[in-house]
């Protein structure tokens, strides 16, 4: 008897391993392929905020696993006692000036759970795709170090930046760049340095200052239950965010280190005075990073009969500004898990299941991509914002 093709999946990130996770738990064959030459390749270690895709990741996982995602908690305390609120503030005062409508949800480590859902799967590391064909049969992959790989499926969940989303759509697969500059750090901070913080509230909030239209993002990442400095060295370590309108050359990121550092200790310069302090106390040294602020929503693209897909970020690059991306990554994953699901047991042809996937898919997140970059807009214009701006609504998933 032979052995099935299996599915090829190009992209160990969430999405990628929640899609894998599933298979496996079904008995479906698949391989994963990844860019980077080993888990801890690049940084992964921002937080993640699972809501209203909760349910989807449950049905993906095997329960045992997901029993675990308690254990990755960014602050177990407050998860075992969350209210699911979401302050928006103005950062000239501090002052709460909107709630998010509060969910359920867990704000979980974002390299714990990656590696959490690298249990039992067998990544192909240091495997950047070449190019690929497609026939009626199946689909062979070629890597940038000459290997091959042949299947009856295959899947991009290679982020964002796709490379196969570029070779499947050359003249409409880039990324559509937005004009708000974002940059932010990861800090540890002491019990009494971080308290200011935490008063406001103890896992996130966000908030924009009136007259300057900067945006503000702080969370925490880790607690001293979490890292283990419980004792006399205790620390927290927390995620600080500023991001900004273009408006000049002025406005754009500066080359060095030193440079982005000073760029954000200016501009908390007009900041309610515990929220400067948290900007103006981050060390000389501190890796700051850039966040390129961009999207693509889920255009069309060759069905090569049913072959090659796309999900997440490949398939619909949005920005953070409503925290989305996850969950319509994870969605892709479960609705593409039943799917295939149906075509390992019969009921349905491969190039049936794709096509009623894509379109699920496309149907859902193109609106979502959208609602996602007016959001970023209305991040920074505080005087337009009110309980129905695109940052504030309610996140759950359109129906």
């Amino acid at each position: 008897m032979s052995t099935p093709s299996p599915i090829l999946i190009i992209g160990a990130g969430v999405v990628g391993l929640v899609l894998a996770q599933s298979l496996k738990k079904e008995g479906i064959p698949f391989q994963i392929f990844d860019r980077d030459a080993h888990i801890d390749a690049r940084g992964h270690g921002w937080g993640i905020t699972i809501h209203w895709a909760l349910a989807a990741l449950k049905h993906c996982l095997p329960a045992e696993l997901f029993d675990k995602l308690a254990s990755i908690q960014v602050d177990p305390e407050v998860g075992r006692n969350d209210t699911g609120q979401f302050l928006f503030l103005n950062l000239e005062d501090a002052v709460p000036v909107f709630q998010i409508p509060p969910s359920k949800r867990l704000r979980i480590n974002r390299e714990k759970f990656r590696k959490l859902l690298l249990e039992g799967i067998d990544v192909q590391w240091n495997k950047s795709i070449a190019g690929f064909q497609a026939t009626q049969d199946h689909v062979q992959v070629t890597f940038a170090d000459s290997s091959e790989a042949h299947g009856k499926l295959l899947i991009g969940a290679d982020g964002a930046t796709s490379r196969l989303r570029r070779l499947m759509c050359p003249e409409t697969g880039a990324l559509n760049q937005l004009p708000i500059r974002f940059l932010g750090g990861t800090v540890k901070l002491s019990p009494a340095d971080i308290a200011p913080l935490r008063s406001l509230d103890p896992l996130l909030f966000q908030g924009c200052h009136p007259a300057t239209g900067t945006f503000m993002w702080f969370s925490t990442l880790d607690t001293p239950e979490v890292n283990g400095s419980t004792g006399a060295s205790e620390y927290y370590s927390a995620q600080l965010n500023l991001s900004w309108p273009v408006k000049g050359l002025e406005d754009e990121i500066p080359a060095t280190e030193e440079g982005k550092l000073t760029k954000l200790k200016s501009l908390a310069q007009v900041f309610e005075s515990r929220l400067k302090k948290a900007i103006h106390d981050i060390p000389e040294g501190t890796e700051i990073i850039e966040i390129k602020l961009a999207d693509w929503p889920c255009l069309e693209w060759p069905d090569y009969g049913g072959r090659v897909t796309l999900i997440g970020d490949a398939a619909h690059a949005m920005t953070m500004y409503r925290g989305e991306a996850a969950n319509h990554g994870i969605t892709d994953a479960r609705h593409l898990h039943d799917h295939l699901l149906k075509t390992h047991q019969g009921e349905i042809i491969q190039k049936d299941a794709i096509l009623e996937f894509e379109k699920e898919m496309r149907e859902r997140t193109s609106w979502a991509v959208m609602m996602s970059r007016q959001a970023c807009m209305d991040a920074h214009d505080f005087k337009r914002l009110n309980k129905d701006s695109a940052i504030l609504a309610r996140r759950a998933e359109k129906v």
